[in-house]
């Protein structure tokens, strides 16, 4: 199984008087490029001509409409044209001739997805997860990608939807549940709008309430506790966010929480 790397700094989500780092990435979920496996580098190295091979019966079909349906979140989950059932059909059945299993292909294409959020190439990415899903829509992965995707666009309520969608799949997830509530709290800074704050404080707590030794849901709920004024929750989720990881502090945060309230503990001055 590949190891998934952060891909969002901390200073990504804070509040923009904080920083003015604007959001580009979220904290998952890319796999790096080495960990691919010679078959899967194999098949990769083909990937665009299986595409292309299955697209081509229905060449004449196609338009720049469906180029744009192509990178949308689930095709755009609309209607489908008599094309799109068509190419569908060929790349399904080319998929089962080329993979053991649908599940099996819809993974292909995920780690596919993944590592072209690695290379910044987001529609192509979103293509990419577009396919897992076709193949499987039980595939985590596939809304997982599509929110990240969506995320670095800054369309923050479809990258809800999406990882919300995710989560419905897997909703013991660690990562995925901070990610969303990541995506929250940002939502958050742009509408103001409470129900979205609370819905990340949420999604948090249960977060710790699972795996109480992953720090970044600590370091999130400190930021949240922030935002609503209750400073001393915030320094009291700060802590354990630092005696879990100290990687995990950020430096921009900390020194906002100092000015507006001091340290209780006097770690930090």
């Amino acid at each position: 199984m590949r190891v998934r790397i952060n891909l969002l700094q901390w200073s990504l989500v804070v509040l923009p008087l904080l920083s003015a780092a604007q959001p580009t990435q979220l904290i998952t979920s890319a796999r790096p490029n080495s960990d691919r496996s010679a078959d899967s580098a194999g098949r990769s190295a083909s990937e665009h001509q299986f595409i292309d091979g299955s697209a081509s019966e229905s060449a004449t079909d196609a338009t720049e409409n469906q180029a744009v349906l192509n990178v949308l979140p689930l095709f755009g989950e609309r209607t489908k044209t008599a094309a799109q059932i068509d190419y569908e059909v060929h790349f399904l059945s080319d998929c089962d001739q080329n993979f053991s299993s649908r599940q099996e292909a819809s993974k292909f294409f995920a780690d596919r997805g993944w590592d072209y959020i690695s290379d910044g190439q987001l529609d192509t990415a979103a293509y990419r997860f577009n396919l897992a899903w076709l193949l499987n829509h039980n595939n985590v992965d596939a809304y997982w990608g599509l929110g990240v995707v969506c995320y670095q666009k800054e369309k923050l309520p479809d990258a809800i939807r999406m990882l919300k969608r995710g989560l419905a799949v897997a909703d013991s997830n660690v990562v995925l549940m901070t990610d969303l509530a990541t995506v929250q709290i940002k939502y958050y800074q742009v509408k103001q709008q409470k129900d979205d704050l609370a819905e990340a404080e949420q999604h948090l707590l249960k977060a710790v309430a699972i795996n109480p030794r992953s720090a970044d849901p600590y370091q999130k709920l400190s930021l949240v506790n922030y935002m609503k004024g209750e400073y001393n929750k915030a320094w009291e989720y700060l802590h354990q966010a630092r005696s879990l990881d100290l990687s995990a502090i950020d430096l921009t945060f900390l020194n906002d929480l100092l000015a507006r309230h001091p340290d209780p503990k006097g770690v930090f001055k």
